[in-house]
Protein backbone atom coordinates (compact mmCIF):
# COMPACT_ATOMS: atom_id res chain seq x y z
CA UNK A 1 0.00 0.00 0.00
CA UNK A 2 2.43 1.75 0.73
CA UNK A 3 4.87 1.33 -2.07
CA UNK A 4 1.62 2.35 -3.96
CA UNK A 5 1.41 5.77 -2.56
CA UNK A 6 4.99 6.83 -3.24
CA UNK A 7 4.41 5.77 -6.31
CA UNK A 8 1.52 8.00 -7.34
CA UNK A 9 3.00 10.88 -5.13
CA UNK A 10 6.06 10.61 -8.24
CA UNK A 11 3.88 10.03 -11.03
CA UNK A 12 1.83 13.55 -10.24
CA UNK A 13 5.12 15.52 -9.64
CA UNK A 14 6.20 14.36 -13.05
CA UNK A 15 2.70 15.35 -14.40
CA UNK A 16 3.13 18.62 -12.76
CA UNK A 17 6.69 19.39 -14.18
CA UNK A 18 5.46 18.55 -17.84
CA UNK A 19 2.19 20.82 -17.40
CA UNK A 20 4.47 23.47 -16.39
CA UNK A 21 7.03 22.69 -19.23
CA UNK A 22 4.15 22.92 -21.58
CA UNK A 23 2.76 26.45 -20.00
CA UNK A 24 6.39 28.02 -20.38
CA UNK A 25 6.58 26.79 -24.09
CA UNK A 26 2.88 28.25 -24.95
CA UNK A 27 3.65 31.67 -23.69
CA UNK A 28 6.73 31.97 -25.55
CA UNK A 29 9.30 31.87 -23.51
CA UNK A 30 12.32 30.76 -24.91
CA UNK A 31 15.53 29.07 -23.44
CA UNK A 32 17.71 31.48 -21.99
CA UNK A 33 20.48 32.21 -24.61
CA UNK A 34 24.28 32.97 -23.58
CA UNK A 35 24.92 36.94 -23.99
CA UNK A 36 26.98 38.33 -26.58
CA UNK A 37 30.94 38.84 -25.65
CA UNK A 38 31.16 42.44 -25.48
CA UNK A 39 35.06 42.43 -25.27
CA UNK A 40 34.62 41.11 -29.15
CA UNK A 41 33.55 45.11 -30.02
CA UNK A 42 35.81 47.59 -30.30
CA UNK A 43 34.55 51.18 -30.10
CA UNK A 44 35.11 53.34 -33.18
CA UNK A 45 34.61 57.20 -33.71
CA UNK A 46 30.98 57.85 -34.14
CA UNK A 47 30.25 55.64 -31.95
CA UNK A 48 27.38 56.21 -29.24
CA UNK A 49 27.80 54.82 -25.88
CA UNK A 50 25.87 54.50 -22.50
CA UNK A 51 28.04 55.30 -19.39
CA UNK A 52 26.24 53.91 -16.59
CA UNK A 53 27.45 54.39 -13.00
CA UNK A 54 25.95 52.32 -10.07
CA UNK A 55 24.06 54.27 -7.80
CA UNK A 56 25.32 57.72 -9.69
CA UNK A 57 22.55 58.67 -11.69
CA UNK A 58 24.51 62.16 -11.64
CA UNK A 59 27.25 60.63 -13.43
CA UNK A 60 25.56 58.40 -15.88
CA UNK A 61 25.50 60.15 -19.61
CA UNK A 62 25.04 58.56 -23.70
CA UNK A 63 27.42 60.68 -25.00
CA UNK A 64 29.17 60.41 -28.54
CA UNK A 65 32.74 59.22 -29.67
CA UNK A 66 34.57 62.46 -30.85
CA UNK A 67 36.48 62.44 -33.99
CA UNK A 68 39.41 61.75 -32.18
CA UNK A 69 38.90 59.16 -30.27
CA UNK A 70 37.94 60.57 -26.83
CA UNK A 71 34.76 60.95 -24.63
CA UNK A 72 33.71 63.39 -21.63
CA UNK A 73 31.75 62.27 -18.88
CA UNK A 74 30.91 64.25 -15.15
CA UNK A 75 34.10 64.31 -13.57
CA UNK A 76 36.07 62.45 -16.43
CA UNK A 77 37.26 64.49 -19.44
CA UNK A 78 38.96 63.60 -22.30
CA UNK A 79 39.72 59.83 -21.73
CA UNK A 80 39.98 57.40 -24.55
CA UNK A 81 37.60 55.31 -26.31
CA UNK A 82 38.67 54.64 -29.19
CA UNK A 83 40.41 50.99 -29.91
CA UNK A 84 38.95 49.82 -26.12
CA UNK A 85 35.99 47.07 -25.65
CA UNK A 86 33.16 48.47 -23.78
CA UNK A 87 34.65 46.74 -20.45
CA UNK A 88 38.15 48.11 -20.76
CA UNK A 89 36.90 51.36 -21.18
CA UNK A 90 34.63 50.93 -18.16
CA UNK A 91 37.62 49.95 -16.18
CA UNK A 92 39.50 52.77 -17.10
CA UNK A 93 36.75 55.43 -15.98
CA UNK A 94 36.07 53.29 -12.61
CA UNK A 95 40.22 53.97 -12.16
CA UNK A 96 39.25 58.03 -12.62
CA UNK A 97 36.03 58.04 -10.51
CA UNK A 98 37.73 56.27 -7.64
CA UNK A 99 39.20 60.00 -7.29
CA UNK A 100 35.69 61.41 -6.09
CA UNK A 101 33.60 58.13 -5.71
CA UNK A 102 34.08 55.16 -3.52
CA UNK A 103 33.95 51.25 -5.40
CA UNK A 104 32.64 53.14 -8.47
CA UNK A 105 31.09 50.54 -10.18
CA UNK A 106 30.79 51.33 -14.35
CA UNK A 107 28.79 49.79 -17.40
CA UNK A 108 29.38 50.56 -20.86
CA UNK A 109 26.64 49.77 -23.61
CA UNK A 110 27.53 51.09 -27.07
CA UNK A 111 23.95 51.64 -28.20
CA UNK A 112 24.53 53.22 -31.77
CA UNK A 113 27.96 51.70 -33.58
CA UNK A 114 29.04 54.10 -36.14
CA UNK A 115 28.93 51.00 -38.64
CA UNK A 116 31.66 48.78 -40.49
CA UNK A 117 32.39 51.92 -42.49
CA UNK A 118 34.72 53.54 -39.20
CA UNK A 119 36.69 50.63 -39.83
CA UNK A 120 39.60 48.90 -42.49
CA UNK A 121 40.67 45.70 -42.75
CA UNK A 122 44.27 44.04 -43.37
CA UNK A 123 44.28 40.34 -44.06
CA UNK A 124 47.26 37.84 -45.82
CA UNK A 125 50.55 38.21 -44.44
CA UNK A 126 50.85 40.46 -41.36
CA UNK A 127 51.36 39.60 -37.66
CA UNK A 128 48.02 40.29 -36.66
CA UNK A 129 45.42 40.10 -39.46
CA UNK A 130 42.47 42.23 -38.44
CA UNK A 131 39.74 44.75 -39.02
CA UNK A 132 41.28 48.05 -37.76
CA UNK A 133 39.59 51.49 -35.98
CA UNK A 134 40.16 54.03 -39.02
CA UNK A 135 40.88 57.61 -38.15
CA UNK A 136 41.55 60.74 -40.10
CA UNK A 137 44.93 61.14 -41.78
CA UNK A 138 45.59 57.18 -41.69
CA UNK A 139 48.01 55.56 -44.29
CA UNK A 140 49.62 52.45 -45.59
CA UNK A 141 51.89 52.73 -42.52
CA UNK A 142 49.95 53.25 -40.21
CA UNK A 143 47.76 50.35 -40.65
CA UNK A 144 51.16 48.27 -40.80
CA UNK A 145 52.34 48.80 -37.86
CA UNK A 146 48.87 49.12 -35.93
CA UNK A 147 48.81 45.21 -37.09
CA UNK A 148 52.58 44.15 -35.65
CA UNK A 149 54.73 44.76 -39.23
CA UNK A 150 54.88 42.14 -41.90
CA UNK A 151 55.62 38.09 -41.39
CA UNK A 152 58.58 36.84 -43.22
CA UNK A 153 56.61 35.43 -45.83
CA UNK A 154 54.90 38.13 -46.45
CA UNK A 155 54.84 39.59 -50.37
CA UNK A 156 55.24 43.16 -49.26
CA UNK A 157 55.93 44.62 -52.65
CA UNK A 158 52.80 43.18 -54.33
CA UNK A 159 50.21 44.67 -51.73
CA UNK A 160 47.10 46.04 -53.01
CA UNK A 161 44.80 48.55 -51.29
CA UNK A 162 41.31 46.95 -52.26
CA UNK A 163 38.83 49.99 -52.19
CA UNK A 164 35.38 50.39 -53.64
CA UNK A 165 34.33 52.89 -55.99
CA UNK A 166 31.30 54.09 -57.50
CA UNK A 167 30.12 50.43 -56.03
CA UNK A 168 32.97 48.43 -57.51
CA UNK A 169 36.49 47.46 -56.25
CA UNK A 170 39.47 49.10 -57.59
CA UNK A 171 42.89 48.13 -56.37
CA UNK A 172 45.76 50.38 -55.71
CA UNK A 173 49.59 48.65 -55.45
CA UNK A 174 51.41 49.54 -52.92
CA UNK A 175 55.18 48.44 -52.38
CA UNK A 176 55.01 47.77 -48.79
CA UNK A 177 58.53 46.24 -48.50
CA UNK A 178 60.20 49.43 -50.00
CA UNK A 179 58.13 51.25 -47.34
CA UNK A 180 59.23 49.60 -44.45
CA UNK A 181 62.72 48.36 -44.92
CA UNK A 182 63.98 51.28 -47.47
CA UNK A 183 61.39 54.23 -46.53
CA UNK A 184 60.44 55.01 -49.52
CA UNK A 185 57.17 57.56 -48.43
CA UNK A 186 56.11 57.82 -51.76
CA UNK A 187 54.27 54.37 -50.86
CA UNK A 188 52.72 55.40 -48.11
CA UNK A 189 49.52 56.07 -49.57
CA UNK A 190 46.23 57.71 -47.80
CA UNK A 191 44.14 54.96 -46.49
CA UNK A 192 40.22 55.65 -46.58
CA UNK A 193 37.46 53.86 -44.08
CA UNK A 194 35.99 50.19 -45.99
CA UNK A 195 39.71 49.87 -47.52
CA UNK A 196 40.89 45.87 -47.38
CA UNK A 197 45.01 45.99 -47.19
CA UNK A 198 45.93 42.55 -48.27
CA UNK A 199 49.59 41.19 -48.34
CA UNK A 200 50.42 38.15 -49.79
CA UNK A 201 52.37 35.02 -49.62
CA UNK A 202 55.55 35.30 -51.30
CA UNK A 203 56.15 32.62 -53.87
CA UNK A 204 59.74 31.38 -52.96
Amino acid sequence: MLRNLVLVAMLGLLASGVSRAQTGQAAGVAPSQPAADANQYQIGPGDVVQVFVWRNPDLSVTVPVRPDGLISTPLVENIVAVGRSPSELARAIEVVLAEFIKSPKVNIIVTQPAGIFTQLKVVGQVAKPQAVQYRDGMTVLDAVLQVGGLTQFAAGNRARIIRKVGGKDTEIRVKLRDLVEKGDMTQNLALKPGDVLVVPESLL
